[in-house]
Formats: C-alpha cells, structure tokens, sequence
C-alpha cells in the first residue's frame, strides 16, 4: 500500500515539475518576442516613413495565409494533446508538423519575393529579418519536435511541445499585425 501511495506522489511531483519546464520555456519565449515587439514597435515611432515603405514592399496574401496555416496547425496540436486514440494522436502531430513545415516554406517563398529589399540596412529591414527569422527558425525547430513526437508520442512531451506550438502561434498572431497592418 505503502508504495502505490509513493509512487502516486512521485508522478504528481513529476506532473508538477513538467508544468513548471513547459512555463518557464512559455515565458521564455514571450519575453524574448515581447522585446523584438517592443523595438520594432519603437523604431515604427522613430522613423514612421522608414517603416512605411518598408511594409510597401511587402506583399500580405503570404503572411495572411501562413497565418491561417498556423492556426490550423495549432488546432492540430491541440487535438493531438488531448485524451484521443494513439493513432489519432499521431496523425494530429503529423499534421501539426506539416503545418509549421509549409509555414517554413512559405515563408521562404516569401522571402524570396522581397529579394534584395530585405539587405537593406535600414532599421525596419533588420528588423523584420530578425523577428520573422527567429520566429522561422522556431516554428522550423517545433515542427522537427512535432514529427518525432509523431513517432514516441509520450503525454508528458506531447503537452510540452504542444503548449510551446501554441505560444509560437500567439507570437506570430501578436507579430502579424503589428509588422504587416499597424
């Protein structure tokens, strides 16, 4: 009795501490967005014309539609971190991953259509490079996560990962506007 009793008390303790992980890689994130945000915010103040045509050379059927493709993706994930049939399961993070992979994709394709504007040494372009970039580099990492957890799909990472894939999406749900339309 003794040790059924232990044992429910070290997964609760383990429960407890995968929470704490999957807050402060949350918080994490949001913080070092949230500063990018912050600057890119700032320099639109500073230098409003700059950042004018900056966005003018920037399409928004792209981002628009990697938009909806993240939150399809997200409602992917989500379905995958509840309590479903383990096929079912891995079907959700495949698709998940498939999501963030065509993000990646199109977000390249993006890239390219703006060509040389993006080397331009003004404050908007080393911005945007950087935020759209560091988000691209974590929705490709995600995406790989995802995938593998398609293959050992434990609930513990499967709500770990899944709770970062949705911070990932807010972050590009709070950079969409505020880089593209404001």
């Amino acid at each position: 009795m003794t040790l059924i009793a232990d044992t429910s008390e070290e997964t609760a303790i383990e429960e407890a501490n995968d929470d704490l992980l999957v807050w402060i890689l949350a918080w994490s994130e949001l913080a070092a967005f949230g500063a990018l945000l912050v600057a890119f915010v700032v320099v639109s103040w500073l230098h409003p014309e700059e950042v004018a045509a900056g966005r003018a050379r920037m399409t928004l059927v792209v981002p628009a539609f990697n938009t909806a493709i993240l939150l399809l993706s997200g409602w992917a994930a989500a379905v995958a971190a509840t309590p479903v049939p383990l096929l079912k399961r891995r079907i959700a993070l495949c698709a998940a991953s498939a999501g963030g992979l065509l993000f990646v994709a199109l977000k390249l394709y993006e890239y390219s259509l703006e060509g040389a504007s993006l080397l331009s040494d003004d404050a908007f372009s080393t911005l945007y490079i950087l935020m759209t970039g560091f988000h691209l580099v974590h929705v490709l990492f995600g995406s790989l996560v995802l995938a593998l957890l398609a293959r050992f799909p434990s609930p513990q990472n499967v709500h770990l990962m899944t709770t970062l894939w949705h911070v990932i999406d807010i972050v590009w749900l709070v950079m969409f506007p505020i880089v593209y339309l404001i």
